[in-house]
């Protein structure tokens, strides 16, 4: 396998990876994984939370996809080490920036300004249903996401703080 189609792949899984996070967010930390993601939407003091389980469960698929390459396929190797760049990407990004986890920065223009707008904008929702802004590499435009967060709230799919829209 040459150099070319390593980095392919790996720039690939990692492009993948924001369409499966944004489907697990979604569907899934929506869905019936809402009692591990509950307290993540919730305000508390707590270093760890339930949500952080889901980042056992990623770190499993990569040390699956690891393990399965190593003995099987090269190409799974390399996906395993795309996705593994993406769960630093999300951490860094996720954690680090919107929620100030592990340090304190509040971007005041550009793309990151726009991350951060955007899931504060996902957490202006409670409970469960309805939201916007399921991924967390790639956001929308806030003012696009009011938007809908207006409509979701005129409609009854969601319940949305007043300060939010």
């Amino acid at each position: 396998m040459s150099l070319f189609e390593k980095i392919a792949i790996v720039v690939v899984v990692v492009a993948l990876m924001e369409f499966v996070a944004w489907a697990s967010h979604k569907y899934i930390m929506h869905g019936w994984g809402w009692g591990w993601h509950r307290d993540h939407h919730e305000p508390h003091d707590n270093v760890l939370e339930k949500n952080d389980l889901f980042a056992i469960v990623g770190a499993t698929v990569a040390i699956s996809l690891f393990t399965i390459g190593y003995y099987y396929s090269l190409a799974l190797w390399w996906a395993a080490v795309g996705v593994t760049v993406y769960g630093v990407i999300y951490t860094f990004v996720h954690d680090g920036l919107v929620h100030q986890r592990y340090f304190r920065w509040v971007p005041k223009s550009g793309y990151a300004k726009r991350l951060v707008q955007a899931h504060k904008l996902h957490h202006a929702t409670v409970g469960k249903e309805g939201g916007v802004s399921f991924g967390f590499v790639v956001a929308r435009d806030p003012a696009k996401l009011k938007a809908e967060l207006k409509v979701q709230r005129e409609a009854g799919v969601a319940v949305v703080r007043d300060a939010a829209i």
